[in-house]
Formats: C-alpha cells, sequence, structure tokens
C-alpha cells in the first residue's frame, strides 16, 4: 500500500515552503514607508549580536560655516568639501550698480542666507579718493545699499542684512592710479 498525495496539496505544501526560504532570506534592514508623500525610514533588526557587518555611516551634507567673516558653503548639494563665496564686489566709477558679473556669487549668498534666518550679514561700502568726504561716504552707502537690495529680491531678509560706509577711509590699495582706484570701489562682505 503506498501513500497518496494529492497534487493540490503538493502545490501548497511547495508554495509554503519556498515562502518560508524567502522570508527567511531576507535582510537585516527593511524598508518601511509610514505613507504617501512621507520619507522613507529605515529600520534595523539588531537581535543577532554576533553579527560583525558594521552598518554604513550616514554622511550628512556640510552645513554653511562662517570663518574670520566669510562664508564657507558645500561644493555641491550633498558634499562634505566646502568652499568661500567672494566676499568683495566692485564697482564702475562713480556707479552704486551692482554688475551682472557678480549675479551669480550674489544669488549664493542670498540662498544662504534664505535658508538661515539667523546668520547677519555686514555690508562695508567703499570708495576711492576722488570727491569729497561726504560724497564718497554717500556713495559707499549707495553702494551697499544696492547689494542689499539685490540680496533681498533673492529671498534674503532685510533684517539679516546691515549696511555700514567707509567711503574713503578703508582703501584696499592706497595707490593713487586707476587699478588702485578700482581696488577701492568695492563692497565688501563681513558675516557674523
Amino acid at each position: 500500500m503506498g501513500i497518496r498525495i494529492n497534487r493540490g496539496y503538493l502545490a501548497i505544501g511547495f508554495a509554503a515552503v519556498f515562502l518560508v526560504g524567502c522570508a527567511s532570506d531576507k535582510s537585516d534592514t527593511d524598508t518601511m514607508e509610514d505613507g504617501p508623500g512621507d520619507e522613507t525610514q529605515t529600520m534595523t533588526d539588531n537581535t543577532d549580536s554576533s553579527d560583525s557587518m558594521a552598518q554604513p555611516e550616514v554622511v550628512m551634507p556640510a552645513e554653511p560655516e562662517i570663518r574670520n567673516g566669510d562664508i564657507w558653503v558645500p561644493e555641491t548639494p550633498n558634499s562634505q568639501s566646502l568652499m568661500a563665496l567672494s566676499g568683495v564686489f566692485y564697482f564702475d566709477f562713480d556707479q552704486a550698480i551692482v554688475k551682472r558679473a557678480g549675479h551669480s556669487e550674489l544669488n549664493k549668498h542670498a540662498s544662504v542666507l534664505a535658508s538661515d534666518g539667523a546668520l547677519r550679514l555686514r555690508l562695508q561700502g567703499h570708495a576711492d579718493e576722488r570727491g569729497t568726504r561726504e560724497y564718497n561716504l554717500a556713495l559707499g552707502e549707495r553702494r551697499a545699499n544696492a547689494v542689499r537690495a539685490y540680496l533681498v529680491a533673492q529671498g534674503a531678509s532685510r533684517t539679516q542684512v546691515e549696511v555700514i560706509s567707509y567711503g574713503e577711509e578703508k582703501p584696499a590699495d592706497a595707490g593713487h592710479s586707476e587699478r588702485a582706484w578700482a581696488m577701492n570701489r568695492r563692497v565688501e562682505f563681513s558675516y557674523r
């Protein structure tokens, strides 16, 4: 007398063994989603303390840093290495118009300010030695205000940006040539 096995039961038995086998091959890290639009969370089952495999370290992107009044930002969105943003912007003779060449770098400053409301920036306006002391103080202030207006238009808060003018009092180059004057017609950034 032989054992008779129903094929239907045999198929169910193989399916059950297969599913149990698949479930046991599952890794220790399961991914669970809370709901639509929620971030995916990773949960780890650490029941086996003899597992010598180390979990990968999560590397967070670098945050902007202030060093000696300069702002250092990540080179790329998820980068750990930092680069300094330019902190000096130059102007044409007797002008307070932000040059198009500086827009890209100013946009980066505005983005950093908009993303961190605790950051504070001082814009220091300067002028060359030509003109009266009073005129150059006013020109330095107009230049710094023009940069502030640009930053605010790009998303920075007006309360984050302070303006001060030194006029011709703090030249970058003490010379008396066109080259020296061009270096002195500037707005400098100082983060706090």
